[in-house]
């Protein structure tokens, strides 16, 4: 059997395992692996300009097509603790990346040696498995180990940490005989759909709260098909939203107590019988658990064996991967049909999509003002961007008047950090989209502090020619952390803004809005413009199309709006506060989706 270095052995098992794309920053303790990354020539790599930026790529990466898997890599020592953030973020939201830090020799990992960090130890809550990998012949079966456990039940990321000397010893190893290990992946039993069937059946206003799960599994069209044969509206999480169109019948809205619409919590609470698919009942989702539960039985089905029960107990837990039980649902929900037993949903059905239709529960969104209200911005935006628009988002007011006011058409065009949601990391997200798919539309959205806090990635997207266009929605202000400073009755440390000594005295930064993004970023290779009226969006967006075309790289829009805009939310799913005008009639709310032709 030949031998070959262990660092070699690893790109060798990446490549049998489908990676073609990698994202990361060199270092003197990752150069083995580098070394033979060049000498292959078959893995891609963008060279990010900070670590964790790196990983975020590899989160949109992976979260942008089914079946990817991004790849991060970084050196010893800081590199590995720069990745924290962006396992924490895959972790929580069930997204697979592998991270791969360079480490110092084995025998200098008890010397406080340079940039040596037990990253393993660090990284290990955030992780489905981490591990410094210490005999170098063990590394192919340990990146086997990774790749099948972050595809086997809750995906996940993996971190292996690689000492020096590991990938430069020489192994046996014998790649034409690799196999990557089956993924295991739990699945319901017919049994136990028909109880959940049975329980659904008699309920008289039933609900499908669809989670992210589903999209994970690649199982946005089984969800479609359920939803149409038994005739019950879903409800869509966050991280669900895009499993079924905005614009179907069915779509009942989003419940929550800040990314949703209030026809959605209508719904909700109109409810007696939930079905709750791939999803983890998130608090932002349901409130409390005594008004979310209140009046209604609950049948969750997980991949995770300790999801079920760790917020409340449903009446009923079926532990399976979404695509599995989807299409067990589907298939008995077609007995069912067949033999006339499934009962008759239109009227419910026709109640909810009453609600989305209704001016009653529709958020104004034509506002006049200038500067800017956020929500016109967002109307403009529905105008400009079609259905087959990727938004790729991350948190704060932007976020959250994102999801109140656009609209979602196929999975895996929100792409989003739900769970975690590190300011930061929106760009280099976008830049990982862009990479894994070089043809879709994407369009980013940011606010001005998310935008500044990895804006430097923007150079990653000039140099290696990813366009997209990103939304910054400017107030200068910590929005989301301003606005929960009402409870303690102080605006403190949120404030962004203050006069750009460097700006001329006629131009918004120079007026309180602080930093200058377009100089920024223009200074980073790519193209910006800024816009303060509602009647410039459009044109702005047609510009970016245009250099995006011509040039190949990021182009930001700038959004001046008003310092100050409350965004509609609350405490209780049944206790949401609109700061702002709701719609007094069509004319307020366009873009509306229930509204469009």
């Amino acid at each position: 059997m030949p031998k070959i270095k262990a660092a070699l052995a690893a790109v060798l098992v990446m490549e049998k395992e489908g990676i073609t794309q990698a994202f990361g920053v060199p270092g003197a303790a990752i150069n083995p692996l580098y070394a033979q990354l060049r000498e292959r020539g078959t893995i891609g790599h963008i060279l990010a300009r900070h670590v964790e930026g790196a990983s975020h790529m590899a989160e949109g990466y992976t979260r942008a097509v089914a079946g990817n898997i991004g790849v991060c890599i970084g050196t010893s020592g800081p590199a590995g603790t720069d990745m924290i953030t962006g396992l924490y973020s895959a972790q929580a939201d069930s997204i697979p990346i592998l991270c791969i830090t360079g480490q110092a020799p084995r025998a200098r990992l008890h010397k406080e040696d340079f940039q040596a960090v037990d990253i393993a130890s660090i990284a290990k809550p955030v992780t489905k498995w981490a591990t410094t990998v210490l005999e170098p012949a063990q590394v192919p079966q340990v990146f086997q180990q990774a790749f099948h456990l972050m595809r086997s039940g809750r995906p996940g990321p993996v971190l292996i940490d690689l000492p020096f000397d590991v990938m430069q010893a020489e192994i046996e190893f014998d790649i034409d005989t690799y196999e990557p290990l089956p993924a295991y992946k739990p699945a319901a039993s017919r049994k136990q759909i028909d109880k959940a069937l049975a329980m659904l059946n008699e309920a008289e206003r039933p609900l499908i709260v669809a989670g992210g799960g589903i999209i994970n599994a690649n199982a946005s069209d089984l969800l479609v098909q359920f939803a149409e044969i038994t005739g019950i509206p879903v409800i869509p999480t966050l991280m669900g939203w895009g499993s079924i169109p905005d614009n179907h019948p069915l779509m009942a809205g989003m419940c929550g107590l800040q990314t949703s619409h209030r026809y959605g919590n209508a719904n909700m609470l109109a409810s007696d019988f939930v079905l709750g698919i791939g999803n983890r009942w998130a608090n932002r989702h349901t409130g409390s658990t005594d008004v979310y539960c209140k009046g209604r039985k609950f049948v969750h089905v997980d991949i995770e064996p300790t999801q079920i029960g760790r917020v409340f107990a449903p009446d009923l837990g079926i532990v399976s991967d979404a695509k599995a039980a989807l299409q067990l649902f589907v298939d008995a929900a077609l007995e069912l049909r067949a033999a006339g037993r499934l009962r008759n949903r239109q009227d419910w059905a026709a109640e909810c999509q009453g609600r989305k239709g209704s001016v009653d529960y529709l958020r104004k969104t034509n506002f006049e003002q200038v500067p800017m209200k956020p929500q016109r911005v967002y109307q403009c935006m529905n105008n400009a961007f079609g259905q087959d628009t990727t938004y790729v988002s991350t948190i704060g007011l932007s976020q959250i008047a994102g999801a109140q006011f656009l609209h979602v058409y196929h999975p895996r065009h929100w792409i989003n950090c739900g769970q975690a949601g590190p300011l930061g990391w929106t760009v280099p997200a976008a830049l990982g989209v862009r990479a894994a798919d070089p043809s879709r539309r994407i369009v980013a959205l940011s606010g001005d502090y998310d935008f500044q806090f990895m804006i430097e990635e923007l150079a990653v997207g000039a140099q290696f020619k990813l366009p997209y266009i990103h939304m910054v929605v400017n107030n200068s202000y910590l929005g989301l952390i301003r606005q929960s400073q009402r409870g303690f009755s102080m605006d403190y440390c949120v404030q962004l803004g203050f006069d750009n000594i460097n700006s001329p005295a006629d131009d918004v930064t120079a007026q309180g809005y602080g930093v200058d993004h377009v100089k920024v970023v223009e200074g980073l290779g790519c193209k910006a413009i800024r816009v303060h009226r509602p009647d410039e969006v459009a044109p702005a967006i047609r510009q970016a199309e245009a250099w995006m075309a011509e040039f190949q790289v990021p182009v930001v829009i700038e959004v001046i709006l008003e310092r100050v805009t409350n965004i509609a939310m609350g405490t209780e799913i049944d206790n949401v506060t609109e700061f702002e005008e709701v719609a007094g009639g069509k004319a307020d709310v366009p873009t509306a989706v229930a509204l469009l032709d």
